[in-house]
């Protein structure tokens, strides 16, 4: 009897950084996902903040050596012929935990079979496993394709990680390029794009205006980005507030496909916030505006694990005041959402 086949294949996906309340960062990684059945592996593994071995910004001989051990042509690196699918973003050291499964051949097929999650050299299935995902069965033509392919390029590389900021060095801009960086996000600062050639302008997925350009020279940035051949999201400044600004500009980066994205929407009146989530998985939402004296203000209104579906969050009295913005982060995705309609008290 022939087996029920799952389908494999590729995609790009990201674990986004984050500039941490007691002045760290949390690093930004771009990696490739792993599509069983037309979604990606990691949406079904409920909360993970992980990604695969398959990073963008790995050395060749290491993707190569990496593909070649998923396509079972190298030793497993853990006992009973188990590999790692997804590992700590910020070290990838086995202590820190991640998803493992047996990977073995079936004739000319692949399967993967007894997933779970793994601290040491061995593992609990019945404690540790991941009851009720898998096995899967992959046709060994299609596995085969999609693993080799990513040796020549595919899937299409995520957009550059790099974003151009325009406005005065000093000040705003100076702190918001080094805490791009410091996430892992490249930043280049200038004061007139005009002169940015076609060729160096589309090294950037993205281009912030700074608060205080002003409108002609935001017509001129609109113009230069507009260029024929040139893919690039530009946008004004939200607010002078650096962990907004950072996840205005993440926003921007992201190119995921619609389907593989866990937080899916959000919107925000002065009473209520609606986020939407595709799958199981912790969600923050914070909440930045200014006070009378300029002084940038944060306010925690949700850090809890939400399920599938559109969940409506009161927002309580003194979280929206004035220009609000609120921020709602995933491992995997940052969406922004203007809260403009509330009191012009502090």
């Amino acid at each position: 009897m022939s087996p029920a086949y799952a389908t494999f294949g590729l995609e790009p996906a990201t674990r986004v950084g984050a500039v941490l309340a007691d002045g760290g960062y949390q690093v930004h990684r771009d990696f490739v996902d792993f599509v069983v059945d037309g979604r990606p592996l990691l949406l079904r593994l409920s909360d993970l903040d992980a990604v695969s071995p398959l990073a963008a910004d790995l050395p060749p001989a290491v993707l190569d050596a990496r593909v070649r051990a998923l396509l079972l042509e190298d030793e497993p690196p853990l006992p009973g012929g188990r590999f790692v699918l997804y590992g700590c973003p910020e070290c990838a050291d086995l202590g820190c935990g991640a998803v493992t499964v047996v990977i073995e051949r079936d004739g000319d097929d692949f399967r993967w079979r007894d997933f779970a999650w793994q601290t040491g050299e061995h593992v609990d299935l019945e404690r540790d496993g991941y009851h009720g995902t898998g096995p899967f069965h992959f046709h060994g033509p299609a596995y085969r394709a999609a693993l080799t392919a990513l040796l020549d390029g595919a899937p299409a590389a995520a957009p550059p990680r790099r974003v151009l900021l325009i406005g005065p060095r000093v000040g705003l801009l100076a702190k918001l390029a080094a805490a791009l960086r410091g996430i892992g996000i490249g930043a280049d600062i200038t004061l007139d794009a005009a002169t940015v050639p076609t060729e160096e302008l589309n090294g950037y997925g993205a281009a912030l205006t700074g608060p205080t350009l002003p409108e002609p020279e935001r017509a001129a940035v609109r113009e230069a980005f507009g260029r024929p051949g040139v893919d690039t999201v530009v946008m004004a400044a939200s607010a002078p507030i650096v962990p907004l600004l950072v996840a205005q500009v993440q926003q921007a980066l992201d190119r995921s496909p619609a389907g593989s994205r866990r937080l899916t929407a959000l919107t925000a009146t002065p009473e209520a916030a609606e986020i939407e989530v595709s799958a199981p998985g912790r969600v923050q939402l914070t909440a930045y505006r200014l006070d009378r004296l300029r002084r940038a203000r944060s306010h925690t209104v949700l850090d809890a694990t939400l399920g599938p579906g559109r969940h409506c969050l009161p927002l309580g009295a003194g979280v929206v005041r004035g220009e609000t913005y609120l921020v709602a982060r995933t491992s995997g995705g940052v969406l922004v959402a203007p809260v403009r309609d509330g009191s012009a008290r502090d």
